[in-house]
């Protein structure tokens, strides 16, 4: 039924990402009430069956997204450039734009006290991919959970360009990168900033040696904006239907997904 429902998360139901990747921690042991669960999983599929993987080429208008030009020459980034491939054909067809968002639901674990990383990539207006793993350490704050997470967009966001331009499929500017922690955001992407827990340190640097090279636009969204939470967290239906109806349950315009009546 695990396996089952696992694919059903490769097809695109990534409303149910989270709760997949927390039963999958009980395949081996499974215990009293874990099959009821499952079974709840399966009934939220069948009542909400009509959900898709909703396919819009428009590029995403970033015009209103702050962007600071910090002056990275005084760091040890200065000078960092991204790594294009020297071998890669050449770029044809229609350009596209990457946008990233990254979420870390703290001590989503009880027994191991583990965080879970969550991570969303869209092309364009389309949703590619979707991330929803626990992490390796155990982190004792938001902030350390979240610099484990954007560290994961990061190489992700690493991967996918060298991956498209290896494709042929030309990338427009850099990727744009959303996290809800203020904190995070600032410390990954403000020169003068200072790490105060050095085993971070290594997520630090791979985070902030992207923004100075130009790949990366990490900024701040708010919380109740950020897709990520999807496959980050055990959400409410009420809590997370404004995020979620946009991507699998809206069948026209997105401008338009405040109405109470979808179009014919």
């Amino acid at each position: 039924m695990i396996g089952a429902l696992q694919w059903c998360v490769t097809l695109g139901r990534i409303d149910i990402h989270s709760a997949v990747t927390t039963m999958s921690s009980f395949n081996a042991a499974p215990r009293v009430g874990h099959l009821e669960r499952v079974k709840r999983m399966y009934g939220y599929l069948y009542k909400m069956r009509h959900g898709y993987n909703r396919v819009r080429t428009e590029e995403p208008d970033y015009s209103d997204v702050p962007t600071h030009n910090y002056d990275w020459s005084h760091s040890v980034y200065y000078n960092a450039k991204e790594e294009v491939p020297s071998d890669a054909p050449t770029p044809k067809g229609n350009r596209v734009t990457h946008t990233a968002y990254f979420d870390a639901n703290l001590y989503h674990n009880v027994l191991t006290g583990k965080a879970l990383t969550g991570v969303i990539h869209f092309l364009n207006q389309t949703m590619i991919d979707c991330y929803s793993r626990k992490q390796a350490t155990v982190e004792s704050a938001t902030f350390g959970a979240q610099f484990i997470a954007g560290r994961t967009a990061m190489q992700q966001t690493k991967d996918l360009r060298t991956s498209l331009r290896y494709l042929g499929v030309p990338v427009n500017g850099p990727t744009y990168m959303f996290g809800d922690n203020k904190s995070m955001i600032t410390n990954g992407s403000v020169p003068h900033s200072k790490l105060g827990k050095g085993h971070l340190a290594l997520a630090y640097h791979e985070v902030c040696q992207a923004v100075a090279s130009g790949m990366v636009v990490l900024t701040h969204v708010d919380g109740e904006l950020n897709v990520a939470d999807i496959p980050s967290k055990h959400w409410s239906y009420q809590k997370i239907w404004p995020l979620l109806r946009p991507l699998l349950f809206w069948h026209g315009d997105t401008a338009h997904v405040t109405k109470t009546k979808e179009p014919d």
